[in-house]
């Protein structure tokens, strides 16, 4: 009995692995044509910009400064006419896109060219509400390299024509890059269940299209 059980449990495991690589090439390999740099970037209606943590006192950590400054970059290469910041703000005093939103007006961006998605809890319910919520056709998708690969495969499954542009204005510890390729692993899984399979829905809410006449 003891026998059969362990078989099971090394079989359930290896079979959990392969379906694991497998979401992970697929995910990997069908967007690496769309992951560009700022020259090679086709122009898009918005940059969506995804949450990425707070300081103690509110202010974006630097892995949310990184990506805040790389949709600048996207802006003022006229790549896009809005920047769409998606964050968790769960809490009265935990407010991602508020921060993303002061940082870029201090970078310098009109607060008229920045839209504010509050429920952006994930990144499914980032891209599922840029597109459902806020009308997005076209987008560039900004997160570091190791995120941008799941992110721009979400946004495009949910009907949005994205584009991935990487983050890395930051030489960040070897440490935190381990951590951050090791996580994507099971959350690509996950993104692919979810796009394919589960397709949940997030929170929704009133439609706010940012290009109503498009």
């Amino acid at each position: 009995m003891a026998l059969i059980l362990i078989k099971t449990i090394i079989f359930l495991a290896a079979t959990l692995l392969i379906i694991t690589a497998v979401a992970r090439i697929l995910i990997v390999t069908t967007t690496s044509k769309y992951i560009l740099n700022l020259d090679n970037q086709p122009e898009a209606q918005v940059a969506l910009v995804l949450g990425a943590g707070l300081r103690r006192d509110g202010s974006p950590t630097a892995i949310l400064k990184d990506r805040v400054q790389s949709a600048v970059e996207l802006y003022r290469a006229g790549k896009v006419s809005k920047l769409l910041m998606s964050g968790d703000n769960s809490y009265i005093d935990y407010n991602e896109p508020g921060a993303m939103r002061e940082y870029a007006i201090s970078l310098g961006i009109p607060e008229s060219d920045i839209v504010l998605d509050y429920a952006g809890r994930r990144t499914y319910d980032s891209c599922f509400r840029a597109k459902h919520i806020f009308g997005i056709k076209s987008a560039i998708t900004v997160s570091q390299s190791f995120h941008i690969p799941r992110a721009t495969y979400i946004c495009r499954s949910v009907g949005i024509e994205a584009t991935g542009f990487a983050a890395n204005n930051i030489i960040y510890r070897k440490s935190s890059n381990l951590y951050w390729n090791i996580r994507e692993i099971p959350a690509m899984l996950v993104a692919a269940i979810e796009v394919h399979i589960t397709k949940p829905l997030p929170i929704l809410g009133n439609t706010e299209y940012i290009f109503p006449e498009e």
